[in-house]
């Protein structure tokens, strides 16, 4: 058995790197362990086929919709031109902009792909003309867009709960404050990159022009506003649940691009609506073959052998969360957070309620590390999508990239580890 998933593994880990998309790397991981195990694949195919019809899962292509109907929907943009309204007269005002603004916009969709999508093709142009190098902006935009897996609704948490039958909205709730955290540093960061920078800052007059038209700027970004207050006050309030507010906040995004700001047509929504088919269909592949996988560790009794295996090393429970955070990020940089999430939460789960953390905690730290690879290479599939975007050489973003991972996320990602009471705080003040 052990033999047989560490070959599991390895086949894994070759076909990620030959790019081999994912679902059919599962599958043949599966096909494998099932050929060399006494697991049929039958019975998998047969327990995981009623898994997918959940209520549950639902949320997570639905806010991929909601997502990438907002990115063309013009929402985006009223939320950049409200910000900038107060920041774009200080240096490294617009670096706040776009930190703010992909905070919010994580809000709405939970996907750290929308922030880039719906953001770049405006921010990073418009941080060029303001003297922003091109590849520091990308970076920027592209860091600051993965806040869209931590601050609440998270398509991550929701397959996280969904997984290890944790309540979603506490899991929701885990990754706020980590993920302001993140947001703060990021803007630090920000400022101190700017002094050395030759920047064009907003001038006075114009200055004093825009803020003479805060209420009909407000009152343009008022729809773009209201989706999140929506989105949010909906779900802590008790109205509905995370999958209605997935499908609220998709329908919402319809009639504020068709009608209010008309940068929504119909052909335009075809379009949209068929990206987001292919997104949600590659994604529901992966995750079925990602739960047949799951089910094998689970029936060959994997997380238990893993659990005495590191238990053989230490018992220490602050050592054993430092192997555990390392073992995360390795598996950050050459997976998906999705997949990464199906493959390590139900198998490291068992070990760390062993030492005592709660899973609600759990939720937090595998959040933020797995974010974090979004944008740390080989994997880092976020940071290659926003040098499309930006058009920027890799060669010109690692370095601030690395300044974000340094100074921003590791912090935070050492602090969720360390102080429970960052991630468990707001769930146990909700009665969670």
């Amino acid at each position: 058995m052990i033999t047989s998933f560490f070959i599991g593994i390895a086949i894994l880990l070759v076909l990620l790197l030959a790019s081999i998309p994912i679902p059919f790397v599962f599958g043949a991981v599966v096909a494998f362990m099932t050929e060399t195990t006494a697991v049929g694949m039958r019975s998998l195919m047969l327990w995981a086929l009623p898994q997918m019809c959940s209520f549950v899962l639902l949320a997570s292509p639905m806010f991929i919709v909601a997502g990438t109907l907002m990115g063309g929907s013009g929402i985006a943009k009223r939320l950049l031109d409200f910000v900038d309204m107060f920041v774009g007269h200080i240096r490294g005002g617009l670096g706040i902009v776009a930190c703010v603004t992909c905070a919010v916009i994580g809000a709405i969709s939970g996907s750290g792909f929308t922030g880039v999508a719906a953001t770049g093709p405006m921010l990073i142009p418009r941080m060029q003309e303001m003297g922003y190098p091109k590849g520091y902006a990308t970076a920027l935009v592209t860091s600051a867009s993965i806040l869209g897996l931590l601050i609440p609704p998270s398509v991550i948490m929701v397959i996280y709960g969904w997984v290890t039958e944790t309540s979603i909205l506490a899991c929701f709730l885990s990754t706020l404050v980590p993920g302001l955290l993140i947001c703060f540093l990021m803007c630090l960061v920000n400022m101190y990159w700017c002094r050395s920078f030759d920047l064009k800052l907003v001038e006075k007059s114009i200055l004093l022009e825009k803020r003479k038209q805060i209420v009909p700027i407000t009152a343009r970004a008022a729809p773009a506003l209201l989706m999140p207050l929506i989105i949010l006050g909906g779900i802590y309030g008790g109205v509905f649940t995370a999958t209605d507010a997935a499908v609220v906040a998709a329908v919402y995004a319809i009639p504020v691009g068709l009608f209010i700001y008309k940068a929504l047509k119909l052909k335009k929504l075809y379009e949209l609506l068929h990206e987001s088919g292919i997104m949600v269909g590659s994604i529901m592949a992966m995750i079925f073959t990602g739960l047949m996988l799951g089910q094998i560790y689970a029936m060959l009794q994997v997380p238990q052998a893993v659990a005495t295996m590191v238990f053989s090393l230490t018992t220490n429970k602050y050592i054993l969360l430092l192997l555990i955070n390392i073992f995360l990020f390795f598996v950050g940089m050459v997976v998906s957070d999705t997949m990464g999430m199906l493959i390590c939460a139900p198998l490291l789960l068992p070990l760390v309620v062993s030492i005592g953390v709660d899973p609600i905690h759990f939720a937090a730290i595998m959040g933020v590390n797995l974010a974090m690879g979004g944008i740390t290479p080989p994997y880092a599939s976020i940071l290659y999508f926003g040098m499309k975007v930006g058009k920027a050489e890799f060669s010109e973003i690692i370095k601030p990239v690395l300044s974000f991972i340094v100074f921003a996320y590791l912090p935070v990602i050492v602090l969720t580890s360390l102080i429970p009471s960052l991630s468990l705080a707001i769930p146990k003040m909700l009665g969670y």
